[in-house]
């Protein structure tokens, strides 16, 4: 690259791209590769393509991460950072002053409705994003014994995100590298970890409540998360709604949906926890914490992308650990739907279904309109839930 781009450009062009990318990942890879190949051609498609591959390795928000990664090939560190917080503040501000009004103390009637609608809408969205990441598992892991464990996998993940609550990152971790172990040559197990996944194995212990408790919450959310944003609803919401009381179920599922309908990454969903927990701070709090290995990654690992991407224990850990991941987002769908209490929330729910399984359309469309018919629904003197 010979141009040199200055750390004003980046903010504003990512900057831009925070306050414009609705509809998550695949919108801001768009954007982004709109920005950098074909309009400023600062990066060639081969090298962009590179970068969304090697982000894809690591645990966390990849979108964010790609953000990063690109701002950084462009202005080395500085760029990172300047580049990373343009994306992701404009969508922190929006989501905290939304988490201010949605769980206000005595929040307006057809707030409540509309959260409540949204809400509803939430188990489909988590149902349409485990499906949409089936096709691509599915065939990484090959056939015979091979799509026996993707199967084995899944359902471990769907069992824990039922059943194991906080510990699911272990069945994650646990996975992936049972899956290191099967394709290690000559089989059995290796004491031997897989480069560049260090972060993954931190120890899975919490502190047992308070500002510790949300950090390690937060940290899950964004150094121990495989497989896009929403695997941080199984990773989240038995910590913030059954462990700490942070949160309601019904709150919970606004949560989950203000984090799709605002600009930015999905992750941002984690401020919302925060404010619960803590207000103001315990959003910004949350938010730093979790988006703080995605600049760590890729300041202290951007150089050894490539070797990432050839290092035979990562791709063999990601086999193993994808599949688990599609089910725990799938089984989560259980908990999310049973904390729908308004019997007009399920009409709702079974509305989304349709347009995201059977039509599949958008997502941000899909919510906007459930908070909607929630709004028509409470002002028609339906029951809040």
């Amino acid at each position: 690259m010979e141009e040199r781009v200055g750390l004003a450009t980046i903010a504003r062009e990512w900057g831009r791209i925070g306050i414009t990318g609705f509809g998550g990942p695949p919108a801001h890879i768009l954007l982004l590769r709109r920005l950098c190949v074909e309009q400023r051609r600062w990066l060639g498609a081969a090298e962009f393509e590179d970068g969304i591959a090697a982000t894809n390795l690591l645990p966390g928000p990849a979108s964010t991460q790609l953000a990063v990664f690109t701002a950084w090939r462009l202005r080395g560190p500085a760029g990172a950072l300047v580049g990373g917080a343009a994306f992701i503040v404009p969508g922190l501000v929006l989501i905290l002053l939304l988490s201010a009004l949605f769980l206000a103390g005595d929040p307006p009637r057809w707030v409540l409705g509309a959260a409540a609608g949204a809400g509803a809408a939430v188990p489909a969205v988590a149902l349409q994003a485990a499906t949409a990441l089936v096709p691509a598992s599915r065939q990484r892991a090959g056939g015979g014994a091979a799509r026996r464990r993707w199967c084995g996998y899944l359902a471990a993940g769907a069992l824990a995100a039922l059943l194991t609550g906080p510990w699911l990152v272990l069945v994650l971790i646990a996975t992936g590298i049972t899956e290191i172990a099967v394709r290690r040559p000559g089989g059995g197990t290796s004491d031997r970890r897989p480069r560049g996944l260090l972060p993954l194995l931190a120890p899975a212990t919490a502190a047992t409540g308070g500002i510790g408790a949300l950090a390690w919450v937060a940290f899950k959310v964004g150094a121990l998360s495989y497989g896009g944003g929403f695997v941080i609803i199984p990773l989240m919401q038995q910590d913030a709604v059954h462990r700490y009381h942070w949160m309601t179920d019904g709150q919970f599922l606004n949560a989950v949906a203000l984090g799709q309908i605002t600009p930015g990454p999905v992750v941002q969903t984690v401020a919302v926890v925060g404010y619960a927990a803590a207000g103001v701070a315990g959003g910004l709090l949350a938010a730093c914490v979790a988006f703080a290995p995605s600049f760590l990654f890729v300041l202290f690992g951007a150089a050894h992308f490539d070797r990432l991407r050839a290092d035979r224990r990562v791709q063999d850990f990601l086999t193993g650990a994808g599949p688990a991941v599609i089910g725990a987002i799938a089984g989560s769908t259980v908990p999310l739907a049973l904390g729908l209490h308004a019997w007009w929330q399920a009409a709702v729910l079974a509305l989304a279904l349709f347009w995201l399984l059977a039509l599949r359309r958008s997502v941000v469309p899909c919510l906007l309109a459930a908070g909607a018919l929630g709004t028509l629904a409470v002002t028609a003197g339906l029951p809040l839930p």
